[in-house]
């Protein structure tokens, strides 16, 4: 086994009663479920070769098996809490996942946290990002990219950012598992599973780029999640031309090329194990932005080859490799 690699997007699958257990009244007397469904099709496909919610025991001995020495865990069900309208429940509801996935960190040194944060009430989420980093000891924050009212690079934010920056830990997009917000074409889940993440996670992007949060938040660490990464050269290509000819007047906070901040900047991409097109994005941005993410323990995840699939890899040096496995993780985390 490899004691280097870094998981940077495995999952844990909360249940309603997990996280209503670390809910005050009178939020823990609500029914199921705690959140608004996202209009998910029955049926997602499985994984047969493992259990789509392991305990802790399990989870180390597939870790080993993989080969990797620490998983950083998002939640599944709770990216939701982005749908949710009633500030105070946003706030609680945070509270409470940062809490159930802290406890859940101490069973083993191996296992870290993402937390969540009620971007709809922000002086409340900046409270709760210093609680969930300096009092838990959870490894950054954690948003879905789908269904704000606001896009993350919406002034509104800013403030959360800032003592992102402060706090030396990164904001993780990423994808939930519903379509982009307002569709209602989708007649299958294939189609909404397949549009939903690399859509909306776009849109995000341009958000928070054209709005100057890389400009103003240089150290800040952005990372982009479930939608692999050969989407960022075509997208960087396009908002590029787009600012050249309109930039100074609609994105003035865009101080440069949006690529430029990407290729001098803090921002990465998780890329699937088997991605085709990555030896063209390290081309285009280089190897040190790229990440490893095996999605464990979902059901459209690579497990236990995930690692492996990336090692046998002909097309990418041994560095690069490294780089991908190890090296940009701990980075990405501020853990080196």
């Amino acid at each position: 086994m490899s004691s280097d690699v870094i998981d940077v997007d495995a999952h844990i699958r909360e249940s309603n009663n997990d996280i209503r257990a670390y809910l005050p009244e009178p939020y823990c007397k609500r029914g199921s479920p705690l959140l608004a469904s996202d209009g998910m099709w029955a049926g997602e496909g499985t994984n047969s070769d493992h259990t789509e919610n392991p305990d802790i025991a399990t989870r180390l001995s597939d870790m080993d098996r993989e080969g990797i020495s620490i998983a950083v865990l998002f939640p599944t069900n709770s990216l939701g809490m982005r749908r949710i309208i009633e500030p105070d429940y946003a706030v609680a509801y945070a509270r409470a996942y940062n809490n159930y996935i802290a406890d859940i960190c101490k069973q083993s040194s191996r296992i870290k946290g993402i937390a969540l944060l009620p971007f709809i009430a922000v002086d409340e989420a900046v409270k709760e990002l210093n609680r969930a980093i300096t009092e838990l000891g959870l490894s950054g924050i954690g948003i879905a990219s789908q269904s704000m009212k606001e896009h993350l690079g919406s002034k509104i934010f800013w403030p959360i950012y800032e003592e992102m920056q402060r706090l030396n830990v990164p904001l993780c997009v990423h994808g939930g598992r519903d379509g982009p917000a307002g569709e209602i074409r989708f007649d299958s889940f294939i189609f909404m599973h397949t549009i939903g993440r690399p859509v909306e996670t776009a849109i995000q992007f341009a958000g928070l780029l054209y709005a100057g949060v890389a400009e103003r938040f240089p150290q800040l660490r952005v990372g982009f999640f479930e939608c692999g990464a050969g989407w960022a050269p075509y997208w960087m290509e396009r908002m590029d031309e787009e600012w050249e000819k309109r930039g100074k007047v609609e994105a003035p906070l865009c101080k440069r090329k949006p690529s430029e901040y990407i290729l001098h900047g803090n921002w990465y991409f998780s890329a699937e194990p088997e991605e085709k097109s990555l030896p063209h994005v390290i081309e285009t941005i280089g190897d040190d932005k790229i990440l490893f993410a095996s999605d464990y323990p979902h059901w459209d995840g690579l497990f236990p080859n995930a690692v492996s699939t990336f090692r046998n890899r002909s097309d990418l040096s041994a560095a690069t490799k490294e780089k991908i496995l190890t090296q940009n993780g701990r980075r990405f985390y501020g853990w080196s």
